[in-house]
Formats: C-alpha cells, sequence, structure tokens
C-alpha cells in the first residue's frame, strides 16, 4: 500500500514564537498511524528549531528549496549537506511560485531532484498548470511534460523514491479548489504515465493534492483512488485545521 503524506508547507511564514506554539499543537495530536507520514516544511532558518522541538514526535522535516550545488560561492543559498546536518529528510521542489517567481525550469527542478536524491533525502516534485493552461485545455499535457523532465534526466527508475505533489496554480492560495474528480483525473494521469515504463514504481508512487485542501474538503480528496495525500499551505498554519487532515488521511487509510 502507498504512504499517505501530509506535508505542510509553511511558505515564508511564522516567528520563533508563534512555531513553537504551532509545533506544540500538532505534536499533541498528531496521529501515529502506519503508512501514514506527517511532515511540515518551515522556513529554512527555522529547521533547526523545528528539528530540535519535534525531538521523537512522529513529524518528519522537510525543506521549502534547495541549491543543486554542493557547495561554493552561491550566496543566498543553502546545499543538500547543510538540509543533513540539520535532520532534513524531504525538500519540496518546482514548487509553482519558485517557477513563476524565480524562473526555475523543468530543467533547474530536474537537476534538483537528482541532486537530492543522490544525498540521500526524498524529493516532493511539484507539477501543476495555470488556469488559462486548464481552459486551454493543456493541464494534462503540461503536467506530463514536467514529469517527464524527471524522467529524461534521471530515468524511471528514479520515482521509486521520488514523491508528486500536483498544484493546480489557479488553486494555491485562492480560497479555489479544484474538485476531486478534477483531481483524480490527473493523479490518474500521471500514474499512468509512469505506468506506461514502470506499472510496480508508478503503482507505489505517492501522489499529493496541493491545492487548497483544508479541513473542509480533505476527506473527498483523499478517498479518491490516486490522491495519496496532501501538500498544504494555508491550513498548515493552524494546528487544528493542519491535524483535521491529518485526521482525515489516517481514516482514508482504513
Amino acid at each position: 500500500m502507498r504512504k499517505t503524506i501530509v506535508a505542510g508547507n509553511w511558505k515564508m511564514n511564522g516567528t520563533s514564537e508563534s512555531i513553537r506554539t504551532l509545533l506544540d499543537g500538532i505534536k499533541a495530536g498528531v496521529p501515529a498511524v502506519d503508512g501514514l507520514v506527517t511532515l511540515v516544511c518551515p522556513p529554512a532558518v527555522y529547521l533547526y528549531q523545528v528539528k530540535k522541538q519535534i525531538g521523537d514526535a512522529p513529524v518528519a522535516v522537510g525543506a521549502q528549496n534547495v541549491s543543486a550545488q554542493p557547495k561554493g560561492a552561491f550566496t543566498g543559498e543553502w546545499s543538500l549537506e547543510m538540509l543533513q546536518d540539520l535532520g532534513c529528510e524531504y525538500v519540496i521542489l518546482g514548487h509553482s511560485e519558485r517557477r513563476s517567481l524565480f524562473g526555475e525550469t523543468d530543467a533547474d527542478v530536474a537537476d534538483k531532484v537528482a541532486a537530492t536524491l543522490a544525498a540521500g533525502l526524498i524529493p516532493i516534485l511539484c507539477v501543476g498548470e495555470t488556469l488559462a493552461q486548464r481552459d486551454a485545455g493543456e493541464t494534462l499535457a503540461l503536467v506530463a511534460a514536467q514529469v517527464d523532465a524527471v524522467v529524461q534526466r534521471i530515468g524511471i527508475e528514479c520515482f521509486a523514491s521520488v514523491v508528486i505533489a500536483y498544484e493546480p496554480v489557479w488553486a494555491i492560495g485562492t480560497g479555489l479548489t479544484a474538485t476531486p474528480e478534477q483531481a483524480q483525473e490527473v493523479h490518474a494521469a500521471i500514474r499512468a504515465q509512469l505506468a506506461g515504463s514502470d506499472a510496480k514504481i508508478a503503482d507505489k508512487l505517492s501522489i499529493l493534492y496541493g491545492g487548497s485542501m483544508n479541513a473542509g474538503n480533505a476527506a473527498e480528496l483523499l478517498a479518491q483512488q490516486d490522491i495519496d495525500g496532501g501538500l498544504i499551505g494555508g491550513a498548515s498554519l493552524k494546528a487544528d485545521e493542519f491535524l483535521t487532515i491529518c485526521a482525515a488521511a489516517a481514516e482514508s487509510r482504513k
């Protein structure tokens, strides 16, 4: 059975005190269920604090980005060795905000996925379309191209150790959400695309939904056959709402 992953992407939010309060709330109610991974991805400057506060609670820690370069004169960047040193297990890569605001290309993202795998961390590869692209009927072709960029760079075998997050760009931070049927269609297409090269890898791949999943819609989304968790934005900043999503994920595994 595939892992179910609920990943909180805190983006550029939080202070030492607010993060301490948020983590206290999450730790108090996080479900410990076999096959369920609860993950928080704070801003890089708080990774040490978060890892230390989590202690032995069943919560993994991830980063929101990383450089593909191992070290050197790259002011403002951080390396995979640094993330390893801090105890990170996951790295979000290719988030739509990194692609749109910072100009990351499919090739850039593929390079980061390759470097992350080589370092022994787990990439969460983000793919997704804008509203204009959806309206033009380009969703499935665009998402397939984003996935294929990684396949061409590293090979299908890498997806035995990769997580994919489908995030319709038009549903991020807008309050809009893809219907369960819309999300399922894209998730199923991604799985079918990879199954064309390796059915076993495709079947075991965890594909998360990343477009405004919240406490109110999580159960319905997670009930879909090919939705294996969520990459949660705003709702991950509220312990009670995040825990409601985690509870829905735990229920979906029964």
